[in-house]
């Protein structure tokens, strides 16, 4: 049904009469984003327009997720409107998921990859997030700490622990990723961990790993003892 317009569709196979009969987890990919798009443009479908969409992300919701709006832009026939809806679309789903962080606890670092994954995996710029965890590892809370460029970020320490100091956080985990695909840490994210390591500790806070993703690959400070921040 490519080019033809949703309104000829049969009424049980347009997203949204399908999406009210037979529930969301009815509908395709393509399909949700089609109810937030709205509308297609001149000969393509709202759905045809999502497919190219989700095609650019190659053909998933994760990947575009992490999109700019100048990214989705890109695709012809979303306009900053309907990117901006769509970005607000997935950080409200973000947010929801951590809204019930109380029942996530994380054990050790494949928790911490598994948990941080969607968000920075497919990322082409560096990005370092911090989790908050109560004595018992169980998620406060996590914060974007800061955005670098291909091959760096800055970590503010002191930042770091003021935001565990007011989360009453008695255990923080660090995460960023390396888009270059090696999660070998450098020179900066050793000295990084280190500095963090030391001021966490003397405010009786524990720096229970540094976690850095680089595709399917992980490194893990925590797994390997901090042996070089010692």
């Amino acid at each position: 049904m490519k080019g033809k317009s949703i309104k000829d569709w049969r009424l049980e196979e347009r997203p949204r009469e399908k999406m009210l009969q037979r529930g969301e987890s009815a509908l395709t990919d393509a399909e949700l984003l089609a109810i937030l798009l709205r509308t297609g443009s001149n000969a393509t479908s709202a759905v045809d327009l999502a497919r190219e969409l989700l095609e650019a992300a190659g053909d998933t919701l994760c990947n575009l997720a992490a999109f700019s709006i100048d990214k989705m832009t890109s695709v012809k026939g979303i306009g900053r409107a309907k990117a901006i809806t769509l970005k607000a679309a997935f950080e409200a789903g973000r947010r929801s998921m951590d809204r019930g962080e109380a029942e996530r606890t994380i054990t050790g670092a494949r928790d911490v990859v598994e948990y941080m994954k969607p968000l920075l995996v497919h990322l082409d710029h560096e990005e370092c997030w911090v989790i908050f965890l109560n004595r018992k590892n169980r998620v406060i809370g996590r914060e974007r700490l800061s955005v670098g460029g291909v091959s760096a970020t800055v970590i503010d320490v002191k930042m770091v622990v003021r935001r565990a100091v007011e989360k009453l956080a008695g255990n923080i985990i660090l995460v960023h990723n390396h888009p270059s695909g090696s999660p070998r840490p450098g020179k900066s994210d050793i000295q990084n961990t280190s500095a963090l390591l030391k001021a966490a500790s003397a405010l009786d806070i524990s720096l229970l790993d540094h976690v850095i993703l680089a595709g399917n690959r992980y490194y893990s400070f925590g797994e390997e003892n901090f042996r070089d921040c010692r």
